[in-house]
């Protein structure tokens, strides 16, 4: 029996120093090319980071993108910021360093920027989708930049002529994910009650919308400023959360559509019908990440959904054309609108994310680009 704890604990000792090796060497080698390559022959105006942190956000000149057989080349004419931004920006919750890949030291990629819309340059050899003066909108690593490239294929969409650059930029990430947590995750059907707390956000705004157009009964949290804009979406009901907590009433809800998750599980879980559905959205600030963020909550809900009837989990949503191109739609119909808190310059990125992370922002920040 000695013989064998202490086989194990050797065994165990010689996994840990392996593990140690293996992050010290994934450390060392996570840079990137920042001041190693030639003045771009073939310019263009992108932003950059080559450290983790808003600080070290620059706008630079690097070579424009060249669309291989299977992309499309886009000229940028608007981009908007997520929370889903910020996290690379900041590396943030450290653990997406290791699990995603982005370098443990510094970013591996030192391009940002997810949602766009702008018009196809030019088109891959492979490419029949798209042809050059299209309109087009989605999403693609590097769009805080006057050009990109992607593939045709995959979140990237034609833009409805109805639609402004600006109004495109803002979709994909806030309103699919929105989309899919009202009808995926939260499965909503019509004279359901459904409360989105962090209703005047991003996924906010497009949740409370698209909530109202699957006819559900819709409460929305968030502050007292923003009230008459959550109101103004269709929502039923909003509960200023800094008057009243949500999770102390005697109201239940057969759905909750967390974009903050300031309150525990067993909290939500009090105001969730027997069969209610609780989906987690996003959670915490830019300065509340630590080292797993929101994933260690996510980790208790899948646990605490195995012991109670309701069901309670994080999601993450799928990228999707066809998903773009249904909110498109909605947006030309009237039955969805964008709402723009503000614009910025893209040299402006740096000022623009730093308002973002305050968690303050009515909708989306839009980025125009020259």
């Amino acid at each position: 029996m000695k013989r064998l704890l202490k086989w194990i604990v050797g065994l165990v000792f010689i996994l840990l120093v392996l593990a140690f090796l293996f992050l010290f060497v994934a450390y060392w080698r996570s840079t990137n090319d920042c001041g190693k390559t030639a003045a771009p022959a073939n310019p263009m105006k992108a932003i950059v980071y080559c450290d983790y942190g808003v600080a070290n956000l620059k706008l630079q000149e690097i070579e424009k993108s060249v669309p291989n057989d299977d992309q499309i080349l886009v000229r940028v004419h608007a981009a908007s910021i997520n929370p889903y931004d910020w996290h690379f920006i900041e590396g943030t919750p450290k653990i997406i360093r290791l699990i995603a890949g982005t370098g443990l030291r510094k970013p591996k990629d030192i391009r940002l920027g997810t949602d766009f819309a702008g018009t196809v340059e030019t088109v891959g050899k492979n490419v029949t989708q798209y042809k050059p003066g299209d309109e087009v909108f989605g999403g693609s690593i590097g769009a805080f930049a006057q050009y990109l490239c992607r593939r045709a294929t995959g979140s990237v969409a034609l833009k409805p002529a109805g639609l402004t650059f600006e109004q495109a930029a803002a979709i994909n990430i806030a309103g699919i994910t929105a989309l899919q947590a009202v009808r995926d995750e939260g499965k909503v059907q019509p004279g359901q009650k459904v409360l989105i707390n962090g209703a005047s956000g991003g996924v906010g705004t497009f949740a409370v919308q698209i909530a109202k157009s699957f006819g559900a009964e819709v409460t929305g949290v968030c502050s007292a400023r923003n009230t008459e804009l959550v109101q103004s979406l269709g929502a039923d009901h909003v509960i200023d959360y800094t008057k009243e907590d949500f999770t102390k009433s005697d109201q239940k809800y057969d759905v909750i559509l967390d974009n903050v998750a300031n309150h525990s599980l067993s909290e939500s879980r009090r105001v969730l019908t027997p069969n209610g559905i609780y989906v987690m959205i996003g959670g915490g600030s830019a300065n509340e990440q630590g080292f797993v963020g929101a994933l260690g909550k996510a980790l208790n809900a899948a646990v605490y959904s195995r012991f109670i009837k309701q069901k309670m989990g994080m999601m993450m949503a799928q990228p999707s054309t066809k998903d773009l191109t249904l909110l498109a739609e909605m947006v030309e119909s009237g039955k969805l609108k964008p709402v723009i808190d503000r614009t910025y310059k893209l040299a402006e990125v740096p000022e623009a994310v730093r308002y973002v992370e305050q968690g303050h922002a009515r909708g989306k920040v839009v980025i125009t680009v020259e």
